[in-house]
Protein backbone atom coordinates (compact mmCIF):
# COMPACT_ATOMS: atom_id res chain seq x y z
CA UNK A 1 0.00 0.00 0.00
CA UNK A 2 1.07 3.56 -0.62
CA UNK A 3 1.38 6.07 2.19
CA UNK A 4 -1.75 7.83 0.91
CA UNK A 5 -3.69 4.57 1.17
CA UNK A 6 -2.41 4.17 4.73
CA UNK A 7 -3.57 7.72 5.49
CA UNK A 8 -7.04 7.15 4.05
CA UNK A 9 -7.58 3.76 5.72
CA UNK A 10 -8.50 5.29 9.11
CA UNK A 11 -11.01 7.53 7.32
CA UNK A 12 -12.66 4.43 5.80
CA UNK A 13 -12.72 2.84 9.27
CA UNK A 14 -14.34 5.95 10.74
CA UNK A 15 -16.95 6.10 7.99
CA UNK A 16 -17.79 2.44 8.62
CA UNK A 17 -18.02 3.17 12.37
CA UNK A 18 -20.46 6.04 11.73
CA UNK A 19 -22.66 3.62 9.78
CA UNK A 20 -22.53 1.16 12.69
CA UNK A 21 -23.72 3.92 15.03
CA UNK A 22 -26.42 4.98 12.56
CA UNK A 23 -27.78 1.43 12.25
CA UNK A 24 -27.72 1.00 16.05
CA UNK A 25 -29.52 4.34 16.44
CA UNK A 26 -32.16 3.39 13.88
CA UNK A 27 -32.72 0.03 15.56
CA UNK A 28 -33.03 1.71 18.97
CA UNK A 29 -35.59 4.18 17.62
CA UNK A 30 -37.62 1.38 16.06
CA UNK A 31 -37.45 -0.56 19.33
CA UNK A 32 -38.64 2.46 21.33
CA UNK A 33 -41.58 2.94 18.97
CA UNK A 34 -42.44 -0.77 18.75
CA UNK A 35 -42.34 -1.17 22.55
CA UNK A 36 -44.54 1.91 22.99
CA UNK A 37 -41.91 3.77 24.98
CA UNK A 38 -42.42 6.83 22.76
CA UNK A 39 -44.92 7.90 20.16
CA UNK A 40 -43.83 9.29 16.81
CA UNK A 41 -45.73 12.51 17.52
CA UNK A 42 -43.73 12.94 20.74
CA UNK A 43 -40.33 12.80 19.07
CA UNK A 44 -41.03 14.43 15.72
CA UNK A 45 -39.84 17.82 17.03
CA UNK A 46 -38.29 16.93 20.38
CA UNK A 47 -35.49 14.36 20.35
CA UNK A 48 -35.16 14.60 24.14
CA UNK A 49 -38.25 12.41 24.44
CA UNK A 50 -36.50 9.28 23.15
CA UNK A 51 -35.35 6.80 25.78
CA UNK A 52 -31.94 7.35 27.36
CA UNK A 53 -30.25 4.55 25.38
CA UNK A 54 -31.59 6.00 22.12
CA UNK A 55 -30.57 9.56 23.03
CA UNK A 56 -27.02 8.35 23.74
CA UNK A 57 -26.81 6.82 20.27
CA UNK A 58 -28.41 9.86 18.67
CA UNK A 59 -26.05 12.25 20.46
CA UNK A 60 -23.04 10.12 19.58
CA UNK A 61 -24.08 9.98 15.94
CA UNK A 62 -24.27 13.78 15.89
CA UNK A 63 -20.83 13.97 17.57
CA UNK A 64 -19.35 12.13 14.60
CA UNK A 65 -19.97 15.23 12.47
CA UNK A 66 -18.42 17.80 14.79
CA UNK A 67 -14.70 17.33 15.58
CA UNK A 68 -14.18 14.95 12.62
CA UNK A 69 -14.81 17.90 10.27
CA UNK A 70 -11.25 19.05 11.03
CA UNK A 71 -9.95 15.54 10.31
CA UNK A 72 -11.70 15.27 6.96
CA UNK A 73 -10.73 18.80 5.95
CA UNK A 74 -7.03 18.13 6.32
CA UNK A 75 -6.88 14.82 4.45
CA UNK A 76 -7.34 16.16 0.90
CA UNK A 77 -5.06 19.12 1.63
CA UNK A 78 -2.22 16.82 2.70
CA UNK A 79 -2.71 14.61 -0.32
CA UNK A 80 -3.03 17.42 -2.88
CA UNK A 81 -0.04 19.31 -1.49
CA UNK A 82 2.01 16.11 -1.10
CA UNK A 83 2.57 16.51 2.64
CA UNK A 84 1.59 13.01 3.76
CA UNK A 85 4.13 11.31 6.01
CA UNK A 86 4.11 8.53 8.59
CA UNK A 87 3.51 10.92 11.49
CA UNK A 88 0.24 11.97 9.81
CA UNK A 89 -0.72 8.33 9.32
CA UNK A 90 -0.12 7.55 13.00
CA UNK A 91 -2.04 10.65 14.11
CA UNK A 92 -4.93 9.71 11.81
CA UNK A 93 -5.11 6.26 13.42
CA UNK A 94 -4.95 7.78 16.91
CA UNK A 95 -7.78 10.14 16.00
CA UNK A 96 -10.03 7.38 14.65
CA UNK A 97 -9.25 5.07 17.57
CA UNK A 98 -10.19 7.90 19.94
CA UNK A 99 -13.51 8.41 18.13
CA UNK A 100 -14.33 4.73 18.47
CA UNK A 101 -13.37 4.74 22.14
CA UNK A 102 -15.43 7.89 22.66
CA UNK A 103 -18.43 6.17 21.06
CA UNK A 104 -18.08 3.05 23.17
CA UNK A 105 -18.00 5.08 26.38
CA UNK A 106 -20.69 7.52 25.22
CA UNK A 107 -23.19 4.83 24.24
CA UNK A 108 -22.28 2.54 27.13
CA UNK A 109 -21.39 3.64 30.65
CA UNK A 110 -21.33 7.31 29.56
CA UNK A 111 -18.83 8.18 32.30
CA UNK A 112 -18.15 11.80 31.43
CA UNK A 113 -14.51 11.83 32.57
CA UNK A 114 -13.70 8.77 30.45
CA UNK A 115 -15.62 10.16 27.51
CA UNK A 116 -13.84 13.49 27.92
CA UNK A 117 -10.48 11.76 28.00
CA UNK A 118 -11.21 9.93 24.76
CA UNK A 119 -12.40 13.20 23.21
CA UNK A 120 -9.22 15.01 24.28
CA UNK A 121 -7.02 12.33 22.71
CA UNK A 122 -8.77 12.88 19.39
CA UNK A 123 -8.81 16.64 19.82
CA UNK A 124 -5.05 16.70 20.40
CA UNK A 125 -4.37 14.24 17.57
CA UNK A 126 -6.21 16.32 14.99
CA UNK A 127 -4.70 19.55 16.36
CA UNK A 128 -1.23 18.00 15.96
CA UNK A 129 -2.12 17.00 12.41
CA UNK A 130 -2.93 20.62 11.60
CA UNK A 131 0.17 21.89 13.40
CA UNK A 132 2.46 19.44 11.61
CA UNK A 133 0.77 20.19 8.28
CA UNK A 134 1.33 23.92 8.82
CA UNK A 135 4.97 23.36 9.74
CA UNK A 136 5.51 21.17 6.69
CA UNK A 137 3.74 23.67 4.44
CA UNK A 138 5.30 26.93 5.67
CA UNK A 139 8.48 26.13 7.59
CA UNK A 140 10.00 22.72 6.91
CA UNK A 141 8.95 22.25 3.32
Amino acid sequence: MTIVQWLLLPAFVHVAWVYVIAFRMGAAKQRDLREGLVRLEDVSLDSSRWTERTRKLNNNYNNQFELPVFFYAILPLMILLVKVDWLMVVLAWVFVASRILHSIVHTGSNIVMQRGGAFMIGFVAVALMWLWFGLRLYVIG
